[in-house]
């Protein structure tokens, strides 16, 4: 789904989580990752979510993971790549364990900024 300018953030800092919970095994023998449920949270709350029926089992984006821009190919047609991300990125957490990451310095400094 597509997100107009309506739905921009407010200028400041915030906090952006993207939780991903497979639903089933993936089937690589056909080029399908895991089926899942995606949530995406704005200061800890929950902003967007959609399932996904099969995701894709390999990184296409050239030298890995990346943050700040998507030098590979769009994901979507609602923008450009590399479409570079012309703010500060103060922290980035990738985890793979599987348990909900836990801030609470974040948290509170977040809470402070909005008082």
């Amino acid at each position: 789904m597509s997100r107009g300018r309506e739905d921009a953030l407010p200028a400041g800092r915030h906090q952006l989580r993207f939780e991903f919970e497979p639903t089933g095994k993936p089937d690589i023998t056909q080029g399908k990752g895991s089926p899942g449920q995606a949530q995406l949270y704005v200061d800890g709350r929950l902003i967007a979510q959609a399932e996904f029926p099969v995701t894709t089992p390999i990184a296409f984006n050239p030298g890995g993971l990346t943050c700040g821009a998507n030098p590979g190919s769009a994901v979507t047609t609602d923008y450009q790549a590399p479409f570079p991300f012309t703010g500060i990125l103060h922290a980035v957490t990738v985890d793979l364990s599987g348990d909900l990451i836990s801030d609470t310095e974040a948290e509170m400094r977040m809470a402070m900024a909005r008082q």
